[in-house]
This record gives C-alpha cells, structure tokens and sequence, in this order.
C-alpha cells in the first residue's frame, strides 16, 4: 500500500513545495507513469505531471496498473485561488456531489460524484496549524479548511493541500517549504511516525460529516481544531441544492422539497464511511 502525492510543473504552488520535499533525503527515482517521473521514499510515491491536476482522472487505477501497487491514499499539491486575494494555506476534500448530469464541470470531477476524503485531513490541519506558526507564516497567512469541491476523479481516499491566493503566494519559498514539512511529517518520512493514520489511531471512531455554512466551513472548523477528531465531507450550503415545492410546475407532491440536497448528503455520507471503516459517521450542522 502506498501513497501517491501529485505535483504538477503547471503550478508553482504545486511544483514548489515537491522540489522542497524532493530535496529531502531517502527520495530515489522511481517508475515512470506514462512519460512522467515519480520518485520513492519508503511508502510514498510522488508524481511529477505537467497537466492541470483537476482534469488528471483516475491517477490511482493508472498508477497501480503501471505498477501493480496498491494506492492507499492520494495528496495533491495544488494552488487555491480567492477572490479576496488573502495568503492561505488550506486543505480539503474533493468532489461535485451537487452538480447534475449536462452541468458544466469547470473544475474537473463528475455530476453526482465525490472521492473518500482522506482520513489525514484533521490531523493534518492541526499539524499545518503548528508548522505555519512555528515557521512565522501566521497571521500574514490564514491556515484553514474548504468545503468539498473540484475534481479530479479518483476513488482512493484523497485531499488538496493548496497555497493561496495569487501568484505572488504561489511562489513563496516558504509557504512551499512548510507545505513539504507538512507531507514529511504528516507521511513520516522523518524519525517520528505518520500523522493521521485511521488504522493505527481509531480508537476515538467517530467522524464528523460537515453539513452547512460557507465555503470556508469555519463552525466545522472550530470542532476540527481539537485534537483527536476526524473529519470527512463538508458541505457548504451553495452545494445542498433545493426548490422550493410552491414554485414547482406539477402540483402533486407539493410538500416535498426538490433538488440535489438529498444525493449530494447521501454521497457524501456514504463515500466518508467508506474513508473510515468501522467509524460513525456524525453530522454536524451550520445553520448558516
């Protein structure tokens, strides 16, 4: 079982944090997945593409095909873009559950779909948190979770880690030098063991399912902060589509709200439990 992490030379913020973690040591070359390069260390495989990362569907089918490894979980290293231009660090799950078949997918991904959220997305929060501090990266960057979103699609257990928001950030040595130290630690490629790892810490097995709130999931956020709780999903409150049954064209069912709300939650719910076995699946509601 191994871990793939994805860089991509189209992105600084992505290329930018792999040359860091590649200048590490135990990294040797490894094999290549069509024309693309990847390196080892240990149980991590880290892919160099040259292609948008959201549009790179189905990296871990072709990767164990190429190989014949198991993938275990999937990290992509990627910049995040904000309409407020605010310097961020930010991590979260992906996946369209909310779009309907004939949508247009801007952002990679399927109508109706989304991946397994990588169980390390907690425990990797609060590790980002303590590294951006102690590398002096706090307050000029907001270190903080999204809501579900983009693509691409995947069915290992995955998650973006991303640097924000313009291109003046995407190329900060140091965001990208804490941004390596986060997949070092977090994968335990150094002297202390791997953060997050749900078959080895489950001991607290409940998982919160984010339903709610703005795309910056900051009530999800708060609960998350502490330490020993897991996260899966959120939700933000864009993506839990609903029509209001008095402006429905047929007047049966009238009471019944329509809308994607009830797949995008069921999605949801159903790919989280399958990131956590034998975990319970909680949701926690922003009324928002």
């Amino acid at each position: 079982m191994v871990t793939l992490v994805v860089a991509t030379s189209a992105d600084p913020a992505s290329i930018g944090p792999a040359s860091s973690l590649l200048a590490m040591p135990g990294w040797h070359p490894g094999p290549s997945l069509q024309d693309d390069a990847s390196y080892t260390n240990k149980e991590v495989r880290l892919i160099k593409l040259d292609k948008r990362l959201v549009v790179e569907n189905h990296l871990d089918k072709r990767w164990e095909e190429a190989t014949g490894e198991t993938v275990d979980d999937v990290v992509f290293l990627s910049k995040h873009v904000a309409s407020s231009n605010r310097p961020a660090l930010t991590i979260h799950p992906i996946g369209t559950p909310h779009l309907r078949e004939g949508e247009a997918l801007t952002a990679g991904g399927k109508p109706g779909w989304a991946a397994p959220p990588n169980p390390r997305i907690g425990p990797w929060f609060r590790l980002l948190k303590n590294i951006a501090n102690s590398h002096n990266l706090v307050p000029e960057f907001e270190v903080t979770l999204e809501a579900t979103h983009h693509g691409p699609e995947i069915n290992s257990p995955t998650m973006f880690v991303e640097i924000g928001s313009t291109e003046e950030y995407w190329k900060r040595q140091d965001a990208a030098q804490a941004i390596a130290l986060l997949v070092w630690e977090g994968l335990g490629l150094g002297e202390r063991i791997a953060v997050g790892n749900w078959s080895r810490d489950n001991d607290r097995n409940k998982i919160l399912l984010g339903i709610g709130g703005g795309h910056y999931v900051p009530r999800h956020m708060d609960i998350v902060r502490k330490d020993g709780v897991w996260i899966g999903h959120m939700l933000p409150g864009y993506s839990l589509l609903m029509e209001d049954p008095r402006e429905a064209k047929s007047p049966t069912n009238s009471t019944v709200v329509g809308g994607t709300w009830r797949e995008t939650i069921r999605v949801a719910f159903e790919t989280t439990k399958l990131a956590f076995p034998g975990g319970e699946v909680l949701a926690h509601l922003d009324h928002k």
